[in-house]
């Protein structure tokens, strides 16, 4: 943990400043204490994201070239822009995006509630700028107005409340600050009711089980011409790495909780907030079939994704 964070702390409870006691965070007017283990904060309440500290930590998801080029698309922002700046990565999961923000010179604050804090704090231990924290997204231990940048890639749509989700990271960010939420997208009303009728399913088989079934979606995932036809009727990676396609599967079938949203609903959000300037980010694939797939909700596991300024 890099004690200049300690500041922009706040007791989960009392929403006020936290003192540092040896590996204790304490809250001298709630009474309260929390731990920090292998140098991790840990002001999360109860964790309903477990599927994601067992898919985070077995597999290694951080593609440097790839991590670029995603994080560009997907807030807006050239990594080599967050040099100096206040960072937060809200919902952090293996640290992939953290990671990249500090080898860039970020300031950056990752967050996440699931165990998986453990490989973003390991693989960010090289850069001392980069501290990762154990919270909720729905109760975010942070000061209000402490952040230059914030991002959230797909992540709120794992909360049981993700317009709360919305608000808390949305407050964090300094008037002028840019924030970029990227959300699984609302598909058409017969891909939305087979892929619950999946997950009602999925959700309750144990990791054991569901594991070996996102290895075959893997391999599914690999065949010419059934992983870009089939996949549009019931959700499975095409990856062309075979790792993310199985992560990819455990992430979409594994959650508890999973919301899909469209862009005006997202919009409004970023409005509601106090949000200017607001732009849709387009998705890294193109072409003219996948474009109109695209634009007509047929992408399973494609996103809405925003970006905006908060109104100083």
């Amino acid at each position: 943990m890099n004690d200049a964070w300690l500041s922009t702390f706040r007791c989960p409870k009392s929403h006020l400043p936290l003192v540092r006691e040896g590996d204790l965070l304490t809250c001298p007017h709630a009474g309260t204490s929390y731990p920090i283990v292998n140098g991790i904060p840990r002001l999360a309440g109860e964790t309903y994201v477990a599927s994601f500290g067992r898919q985070w930590n077995r597999y290694d998801v951080a593609r440097d070239e790839e991590d670029e080029s995603v994080f560009q698309v997907k807030t807006g922002l050239a990594a080599e822009s967050l040099r100096g700046l206040k960072v937060l990565d809200a919902g952090c999961g293996g640290g992939r995006y953290s990671l990249l923000a500090a080898k860039h010179g970020a300031h950056v604050l990752g967050v996440d509630l699931s165990d998986a804090v453990e490989k973003a704090a390991a693989i960010c231990a090289p850069y001392p700028e980069a501290t990762i924290v154990q919270a909720d997204l729905l109760n975010l231990p942070l000061e209000d107005d402490a952040f230059d940048v914030a991002f959230s890639i797909g992540v709120m749509h794992h909360s049981p409340d993700p317009r709360r989700a919305f608000a808390e990271v949305a407050r964090r960010v300094k008037p002028g600050g840019h924030l970029a939420v990227w959300l699984y997208r609302k598909n058409t009303a017969p891909q939305e009711w087979l892929n619950s009728a999946l997950r009602a399913l999925t959700t309750r088989l144990p990791a054991r089980v569901l594991e070996p079934l996102c290895v075959a979606m893997g391999g599914v995932g690999s065949l010419p011409g059934l992983n870009r036809t089939l996949n549009k009727v019931a959700n499975f990676s095409n990856h062309p790495d075979w790792t993310l396609r199985v992560c990819d599967n455990f992430d979409w079938y594994a959650p508890k909780y999973q919301s899909h949203h469209t862009i005006d609903e997202l919009k409004s959000w970023f409005v509601e907030e106090g949000y200017i300037d607001l732009v849709a980010l387009p998705p890294m694939r193109t072409g003219r079939v996948y474009d109109w797939a695209y634009d007509h909700n047929l992408v399973i596991g494609s996103g809405v994704n925003v970006a905006g300024t908060r109104r100083r």
